[in-house]
């Protein structure tokens, strides 16, 4: 059986440009001529290699998620104090989303754009969610045991709340000018975590 000929362009590569596009502009505000010009390749190399825009996007989120969202997981599961974890995690969103030309998050703005429209992405984008979720959630859990954090708080409710918060900051950060909103509102959720601190 002959083969075609090998591809011209690396796929990791190419893929990776269309996360950068599909953030930028959405899944809505991006066609198929501007990935095939973002990522370098012809239309048949393109389809052939990642089918649909649909069947390319949803490489591109799960792509995404072994990048920003893996540097969250990564931060809050490092050794040491799990609360400063949690600090430094949230600093950390503060300085991402106070950038003036911030994005914000691709996985924020793709649920607000699909919600449960489309069955499938909803499942995607909720593994996202509940994944962020479990990283605080088990940061919190940490700091229970080592005795940083009172036993009687409900730590599956502060987890939610927090993940709440670091996608309300992935979408008021694009909108904002100055990093003061941002930073108010992170001030406002270290204050809170402080009076749930054991001293």
């Amino acid at each position: 059986m002959k083969k075609g000929p090998d591809k011209q362009f690396d796929t990791e590569e190419a893929l990776e440009k269309a996360v950068q596009l599909f953030w930028s502009n959405g899944y809505a505000g991006t066609g198929m001529a501007a990935l095939q010009s973002q990522m370098g390749i012809g239309r048949k190399s393109l389809y052939d290699t990642f089918g649909n825009k649909r069947e390319l996007f949803i490489r591109a989120l799960r792509l995404y998620a072994k990048t920003v969202p893996s540097q969250l997981v990564d931060a809050l599961n490092k050794g040491g104090s799990p609360l400063e974890n949690v600090r430094e995690t949230m600093r950390m969103l503060e300085q991402w989303h106070s950038l003036p030309d911030s994005t914000g998050c691709l996985y924020g703005s793709s649920m607000a754009q699909f919600g449960t429209k489309d069955p499938e992405m909803a499942e995607i984008l909720r593994d996202h969610v509940n994944s962020l979720e479990q990283a605080f959630y088990d940061a919190f859990k940490r700091a229970q045991e080592v005795g940083e954090l009172d036993d009687k708080v409900n730590i599956r409710d502060l987890a939610r709340m927090y993940e709440g918060i670091h996608q309300g900051l992935a979408v008021i950060g694009q909108v904002h000018a100055t990093p003061e909103v941002t930073r108010s509102i992170v001030n406002g959720a270290l204050a809170m975590l402080d009076t749930l601190e054991t001293r």
